[in-house]
């Protein structure tokens, strides 16, 4: 019988595997209905169809893979952590950001998860936007 803790590490894994296949329905399984989500840099957003909607702007303006994905969780499976590098492309302008061409791009990215239930309750995601921006040619 697994650890909590093992329990935490198997399904922050399974959130990223399920991210990099574009299984979205499978993907969104692995949230409460009343997951927040804080996006970098941004606001806060809660409920799973809100999440959704997300995931298709996401979807339609970059095409992005989780590499080199390490994985953190406390010892009672309430949180986790992950460090990874999110490589992507700009596939089409996104609001109030500079003109997608297609441009590709490699980030270090943090994550910070609360999880309930065997499922992620919170996903709070950092990385350096100014380095995205130098990146895809804006800076």
């Amino acid at each position: 019988m697994s650890t909590p803790q093992q329990q935490a590490l198997s399904l922050i894994q399974t959130y990223y595997t399920t991210f990099n296949s574009g299984d979205r329905a499978a993907f969104l399984a692995l949230l409460t209905d009343d997951v927040v989500h804080d996006i970098n840099q941004g606001g806060a957003e809660t409920g799973r169809e809100v999440f959704r909607a997300f995931l298709e702007r996401m979807d339609r303006c970059y095409r992005e893979q989780v590499c080199d994905l390490v994985v953190f969780a406390s010892e009672d499976g309430t949180r986790g952590a992950a460090e990874f590098y999110i490589e992507g492309q700009y596939l089409s302008t996104d609001d109030g950001l500079p003109p997608a061409t297609g441009q590709r791009y490699r980030l270090r990215v943090g994550a910070f998860f609360d999880l309930k239930d065997g499922k992620v309750s919170r996903i709070t995601n950092y990385y350096n936007l100014q380095e995205w921006l130098r990146q895809v040619g804006a800076a």
